[in-house]
């Protein structure tokens, strides 16, 4: 069967690039012949603001003299192809991609399935077209329209009215709907009317040995040192916490990030971001990992590595909970140091979470080969 994934646009985001690795490789495995769909990523504005904008800009520039940039959009292309310079290479070997310009250009009968998920695919902020990611542009055709562990990101609703009405319609017309946290299992049922029921974030479908295997063909050197610290908002009170763990547990920390990755007021060489395999690698690498990263957490379980998430209120935090709940594993999250201090020699069931991990693959598994 052709099977066209629609997922978040690829960016430097590693959880985002490995879930669509992980859900193409599950289905490909299942004997698939699978494509993720990529919109092409707009750096011009529309013909006639363009040049509106220009003149803005240079009025900005020359005559109030402020700090502002004429041709943003084209520079902007130019800075994201260096900033992603060593992500790229792993899409470009492990991920089947093919670009559009626009939804409406993929043909009626191209696939026989459309798969949307993993990620925040169903948060608008993050998804701007969303009818898109409800399959608008394929309304009519005789297709599959799955959702495999679609999220909302949050368990506030953060629809308009109108948009509601729009994705409810279309979702109606899907065969399956899971999504990745039990949060949205209520939106969906609240919402749309809808019985989704929740299945695992794809990346756990696969083996720690499968991410192994991609670090250990492309020769990753080790990691400097044995403390991963993977943290996407730094602020002054994680950074405390971060030296309270080396100190206590006598470790040695390590960044697996560039925390300077968005911080546009720094030149751009300093700005790019490691490869993907160094990443996996940090965790093989690690005796212990704290960090505010949704999909940190997951290969902290992945690799049963001892971990500590700093609740990440901006970004989603349902998120963590719905994922930690799920393993037994809530008292994983802290808010604050006051919480660190209760928290920080807890240890962890891994052979419970195992069990439940193998129990949650073969449901999540089930569900894509039930309507596949």
């Amino acid at each position: 069967m052709k099977i066209g994934i629609i997922t978040l646009p690829f960016n430097t985001n590693y959880g985002g690039i490995l879930q669509n690795f992980a859900l193409q490789k599950v289905l490909k495995d299942m004997g698939h012949e699978v494509t993720t769909i990529e919109k092409l990523k707009q750096y011009q504005l529309p013909f006639p603001r363009r040049y509106l904008a220009y003149i803005k800009r240079i009025i900005k520039k020359i005559i109030l003299q402020k700090d502002c940039e004429i041709f943003f959009e084209q520079n902007e292309k130019k800075r994201f192809e260096i900033i992603t310079k060593e992500i790229r290479p792993f899409i470009n070997r492990y991920i089947q991609l093919k670009k559009y310009k626009e939804f409406k250009d993929i043909r009626k009968n191209e696939y026989d399935a459309f798969i949307v998920g993993s990620d925040q695919i169903w948060r608008p902020i993050y998804f701007r077209d969303i009818a898109n990611a409800y399959l608008s542009f394929a309304k009519g055709w005789n297709v599959k329209r799955i959702a495999y562990a679609g999220s909302f990101g949050t368990d506030q609703w953060e629809y308009r009215k109108a948009q509601t009405k729009k994705c409810k319609e279309l979702i109606s017309l899907f065969d399956g709907v899971s999504v990745r946290e039990f949060q949205g299992v209520d939106l969906c049922k609240k919402y749309f009317n809808i019985d989704a029921v929740q299945v695992l974030d794809p990346t756990l479908l696969l083996t720690k040995e499968d991410y192994i295997k991609i670090f250990t063909e492309e020769n990753i050197s080790q990691s400097k040192g044995n403390f991963l610290v993977y943290i996407l908002d730094k602020t002054e009170e994680k950074e405390k916490i971060i030296q309270e763990i080396s100190i206590l547990k006598k470790l040695t920390p390590f960044y697996t990030n560039n925390p300077n990755v968005e911080n546009i007021r720094i030149k751009v060489s300093d700005r790019i971001q490691p490869s993907i395999a160094q990443w996996l690698r940090g965790f093989y690498d690690a005796d212990f990992v704290f960090t505010d990263s949704f999909h940190a957490c997951v290969f902290s379980i992945i690799f049963q590595k001892p971990f500590l998430v700093y609740g990440n209120t901006k970004r989603g935090l349902s998120r963590f909970f719905s994922l930690l709940s799920l393993f037994h594993l809530e008292d994983r999250i802290i808010l604050n140091r006051n919480d660190f201090n209760k928290v920080q020699n807890k240890k962890i069931n891994w052979k419970e979470v195992n069990t439940i991990l193998k129990e949650k693959q073969n449901e999540s598994l089930n569900f894509l080969k039930s309507y596949l």
